[in-house]
């Protein structure tokens, strides 16, 4: 199933949630403003979902499979790849989450509570942009560089546990290129662990919302 196909069905299965449940979207009143508010809540509700989803996935589940079943240079050079669409997705639905949540409760009028949930809304943005535009392409370059010297060494065929650190105590370059794409990793790493944990507290805001 391509992606125009896969589209079709979500907006599918939307819009037959609409018809089976309209009163949902008339929880605001009556007029436009209401609609407009409906509308703005089913973006955010929809936007946050993915982001939050999304991340839950790539660190808890997708990335360990990988890990665990894929030769370790390969991993990363597919991990290469994937970082890139990641943050840009998670950044879209975390830019989209804000400007909705901003609409619905403006600055000025909004609560202690909601002003807190903005914050962390923008927090989860701004790392997310981070890593999409200053960390993970670094990462990936320094990783790069760490793979050229270590197919030198005839390691990062192997799946799981890695031959790296044995032979950084016999190669200065390695050792050198490992501390720094060490750092930079942990930069990457400490931004999505920010980012997921804001997003976890505003799960929590929205629960709190629900009258099931």
């Amino acid at each position: 199933m391509g992606w125009a196909a896969r589209f079709l069905t979500a907006v599918s299965f939307l819009a037959a949630g609409v018809i089976f449940a309209p009163d949902a979207l008339r929880l605001g009143g009556s007029g436009d403003g209401a609609a407009a508010a409906a509308a703005a809540r089913l973006v955010h509700l929809l936007a946050f979902a993915t982001a939050w989803g999304a991340g839950f996935w790539v660190a808890f589940i997708g990335g360990t499979i990988m890990f665990r079943n894929l030769p370790r240079h390969q991993f990363g050079s597919l991990q290469g790849k994937m970082f890139p669409a990641y943050f840009t997705l998670i950044s879209t639905c975390s830019a989209i989450s804000v400007a909705a949540f901003a609409y619905l409760h403006p600055w000025k009028t909004a609560a202690t509570i909601e002003r807190y949930q903005l914050g962390f809304l923008l927090m989860a943005l701004g790392c997310n942009l981070s890593n999409l535009l200053a960390i993970t392409p670094m990462m990936v370059e320094m990783m790069m560089k760490r793979y050229k010297i270590e197919k030198d060494l005839g390691i990062g065929s192997e799946v799981g546990h890695s031959k790296n650190k044995e032979m950084a105590k016999r190669n200065p370059a390695l050792a050198a290129m490992n501390r720094k794409f060490g750092i930079i990793h942990a930069l990457s790493s400490l931004a999505s662990l920010m980012s997921f944990g804001s997003l976890a507290m505003h799960s929590w805001y929205l629960s709190s919302k629900l009258d099931l």
